[in-house]
Parts: C-alpha cells; structure tokens; sequence
C-alpha cells in the first residue's frame, strides 16, 4: 500500500476549507455586491429575499478562518498518515515471546483455501477423504497425502490415542488434544516465537485448526489435526507454511514437539522421521 504524503492531505484539505471558507466579498466590497445583487433580483428573485445575503467577514476573519482549517486539516492528514504507516498490531498473538519486533510489518500471507476434511482426488483421479494435500514445495507434511503418489517427502503416520480403554471415544481424543497444544511452548527449537491461536476447535465433529507465527516477519503456519471416519482411533494432521519455498525445519520441529507430548500420554505418536525425509532434510538443512 502507497503511503499518503501527510503534506499532501494537508493540501487538499486546506484548498477545501479555502474554497468553503472564503467570503464572496470584503466590506470594502459590498456596494459592487448589491449592486449585482439588484440586477440579479430584476431577472429572478425568491419568495424567502435571503438569495442575495451580503456577507460581512473582515479580512482578519477570514484570514483566521483559513489557519484554523489548515491547522485542523493538518492534524487530520497526521492522524490519516499514521494510521496508513502503523503496522499491524492486531494481528499479533498474545502469547508471543516477546513484543520486540511488534513494529516490524508483519507478512502473514493468505489464508489457504480449501482447509478442512473434503473429498480429495488423487493424480489418477481416485477420490478419497482427506486434508488439503502438499504441494511440491518442502514446506508442508500432511497425513491424508496418498504415498504412492508424493513418497516420503510430505507423507507421515497419524497419530494414534491409545486403545487401552482410558480414552474411550473421539471427542475425550481431542480434548486431550487440545490441552497438549494448548501447553505448546512459543519459542521451542527456536521457531514459533510469535505464538499460536487455537481458531476452531470441535471436540464433537473431530476437528482443531491453529495458526502459529514466527516472531520476526510474522510468518503464519496452519496446523490441522482431524479425526475421520469412524471406527479407527487416528488423528490425521497437515501442518504447513504459506509463505516461501522452504521452511527451513519448522514445520518438523512443531509436528515433532506435539508427538513427543502425546507420546509422554501413551498416544502412538511418530511424527516426522528426517532419515525418512531425506529430501526434505536436505534442502531445508534439517
């Protein structure tokens, strides 16, 4: 976004409050007014008389006028500027590790479209239940990703909460789900710094989207995890950059420092195995 010189504002306001402030005459003025006021009124006139009002303001006055709407207009032009050159606050989470870097703009990117569990098609054109699947870059794992068609670079295991009785249906799975991410700590590894926000959570439909952000640049990360179907105790997870070629690990360390959690709470719980994402491990020097 360009931003509005706040001279510039200033300007256009000024001219405005010239053009509307100005009177149509000086005292000094006012016969040459009545007397196009007289001819005026020979050629048309109102019933209320008020057409041809002689205004009376002083040169003083006027002059006045004009630097009060200049200064006003100035103020506002500084505060219109502002607002254009303010970077974004909002957006920042409240669990960010530090606000050092809040006057940085932040470059979040896009929210992806088409999140969520839907029917997926794969290459050769099988339909199948899924997550949004990766694209080429090495920046994204998702679990619903069809192996034989993207081997091993974006593919990993679902999670698995444990069948020993003590979780005894999917929505006790997410809410257990929900306090591990909800513990996750901004800054581990060194990423995520800029925290997280839990944006849907639906214990009963099986579903949870977070968006996590680098503490710098304000990058953002989406994380989903999802049950589906039923009779199986899997969540499924896609955790990916929108920004960028590379993630340079993150998307690893994050998917890693959620399945260590659930591990400690007796979920089968792998994970992202860089022996077995080799390509991925390589071009971001994980």
């Amino acid at each position: 976004m360009k931003l509005v010189s706040i001279f510039t504002l200033a300007n256009i306001a000024s001219t405005a409050a010239f053009t509307t402030s100005t009177p149509a005459s000086s005292r000094a003025g006012s016969s040459n007014n009545e007397a196009i006021c007289s001819n005026l009124k020979g050629k048309a006139s109102s019933s209320d008389g008020d057409d041809c009002a002689v205004p009376t303001t002083t040169r003083r006055e006027t002059l006045s006028s004009l630097f009060v709407g200049s200064t006003r207009a100035a103020a506002a032009a500084a505060a219109i500027g502002f607002s254009l050159a303010s970077p974004e606050k909002a957006m920042a989470f409240d669990n960010r590790i530090s606000n050092k870097y809040d006057d940085r703009p932040k470059q979040r990117g896009a929210k992806p479209q088409a999140l969520g569990v839907s029917k997926r098609q794969t290459v050769a054109g099988d339909e199948y239940l899924g997550l949004k699947p990766c694209g080429a870059a090495p920046n994204c794992f998702c679990s619903t990703d069809p192996i034989e068609e993207l081997p091993p670079n974006t593919n990993i295991p679902p999670f698995k909460w444990p069948s020993d009785g003590k979780i005894s249906s999917r929505e006790d799975a997410f809410r257990q789900l929900y306090e591990v991410v909800k513990a996750y700590e901004p800054g581990q590894s060194n990423i995520d710094g800029g925290g997280f926000d839990i944006v849907t959570y639906d214990p009963k439909g099986g579903y949870m989207y977070v968006q996590f952000q680098s503490l710098k640049n304000g990058y953002i990360d989406d994380l989903e995890l999802a049950a589906i179907g039923d009779g199986n105790n899997e969540v499924q997870i896609r955790s990916s950059s929108r920004l960028g070629y590379l993630d340079f690990g993150v998307n690893a360390k994050r998917i890693n420092y959620i399945a260590r959690a659930l591990r400690g709470k007796g979920w089968d719980a792998t994970g992202v195995e860089l022996a077995t994402h080799k390509g991925y491990a390589e071009e971001n020097q994980a």
